[in-house]
């Protein structure tokens, strides 16, 4: 009975981007598997229904053998634009992913510095506002600043994807605080994308308020990519049932959880 309850709870929970609705609040990246094979078995350990893949490291016209069509039947694909530096080639990339791809869905990274992969603000925006304008549903990686989630949200970006810590620093939520802000500042999903390191991380995030969490290296890069995959969907799930169940306050005594009226005193 524990086990439907828990079953029917997140079921009851689902997430809805864009008019789609995703069960699971765990998305998951393609790229610096071992094989393969570990990484369809670790998607399918993690749960996850929404796969990103990066435009310009694979061939999206697919030959029967690539990574497209390895994940087509079977999850809903959101291609990226990682390696993009402007927001001219970001643009371009998603146009030929659409192309490629028949879908309007994009996640838009337009990177500003080779050594932290930290997002270019200006391009970003300047990118998120012409694909908006062409249609496209656009989930953009940003920085954790609130006034940028904000821009981004108003120019109809249908999610924003904060970095919790650089990409693939695995140094988990750097600054928790201005997650938070951000909740509380933009209309739309709030999913944390960048630094997730283990399960932990992962339950932080849930526990904070976010709708959900995209990680890759922290799965890829694991001793054992399928059991950090299994990981990662219970944490996300723990989270946002402790999120919603609300912590009990912190406070600097101790105090007792067994009633001491009536205590036999010596």
């Amino acid at each position: 009975m524990a086990v439907r309850e828990r079953q029917d709870s997140v079921a009851a929970d689902p997430l809805t981007i864009a008019g789609r609705t995703f069960r699971s609040r765990l998305f998951l990246g393609s790229a610096g598997y071992p094989n393969r094979k570990i990484m369809l078995d670790a998607l399918e350990a993690g749960g996850t229904e929404l796969v990103t893949v990066a435009v310009r490291r694979v061939d999206l016209e697919g030959d029967g053998e690539g990574i497209v069509e390895s994940l087509a039947d079977d999850y809903f694909i959101v291609p990226n634009t990682a390696g993009c530096f402007t927001a001219r080639e970001a643009v371009l990339t998603a146009q030929l992913a659409r192309e490629a791809l028949g879908t309007d869905w994009i996640k838009l990274e337009v990177i500003g510095d080779r050594d932290t992969l930290y997002p270019d603000v200006e391009q970003l925006l300047a990118a998120a506002a012409e694909l908006v304008g062409q249609g496209f549903t656009v989930l953009p990686y940003c920085t954790d600043d609130p006034v940028t989630c904000r821009k981004l949200a108003d120019l109809g970006c249908a999610a924003v994807m904060p970095l919790g810590a650089p990409i693939g620093s695995g140094m988990g939520l750097r600054n928790p605080y201005n997650l938070q802000i951000i909740m509380t500042q933009v209309p739309v999903p709030v999913i944390v994308d960048a630094g997730i390191g283990t399960a932990s991380d992962a339950v932080l995030a849930m526990e904070l308020g976010c709708d959900a969490v995209l990680t890759n290296s922290a799965v890829a890069r694991a001793r054992d990519p399928v059991g950090m995959a299994r990981a990662m969907r219970h944490a996300v799930e723990a989270g946002r049932l402790a999120g919603a169940a609300g912590r009990m306050p912190r406070q600097f005594f101790a105090e007792a959880t067994s009633p001491t009226l009536g205590m036999i005193r010596a």
